[in-house]
């Protein structure tokens, strides 16, 4: 129960029990009568205090409730992203190791080339 929740019963206990002991003190009727005011008041005080708890216990039930709801939608959309970043990750690796390949092997074609364009200069100035 919330502490605004615990504070309302507070104040109604303490509401109530203030209006019982005035109507004690103020009372024109005979001790029997008073006693059965007290209790019928005392009843409704108790009865009160009950609904006023119970409504509490399902606002918190509803609170609690939507904030897992809550946890489970944002966990569900934390591991979409995370499948989404592996995928542009995983795409991301094979672009660049397709990418050095081909530098590797246009690095390679170039050494060849200069390697047989040396030879050919050697071998014509022999």
């Amino acid at each position: 129960m919330s502490e605004r929740n615990g504070d309302l019963l507070k104040g109604l206990l303490i509401g109530g029990l203030i209006g019982v002991v005035a109507g004690i003190l103020y009372a024109p009727k005979s001790g029997k009568e008073t006693r059965k005011d007290i209790a019928r008041t005392a009843d409704d005080l108790l009865s009160r205090a009950k609904d006023e708890y119970e409504k509490a216990v399902e606002k918190s039930k509803a609170a609690y409730e939507a904030a897992v709801e809550s946890l489970k939608n944002f966990e569900l959309s934390a591991k979409e992203k995370v499948h989404e970043v592996e995928g542009k990750v995983s795409e991301f690796a094979q672009h660049s190791a397709e990418t050095i390949q081909d530098n590797k092997n246009r690095l390679k074609g170039a050494i060849d080339a200069g390697v047989e364009a040396y030879r050919e200069e050697k071998t014509k100035k022999s």
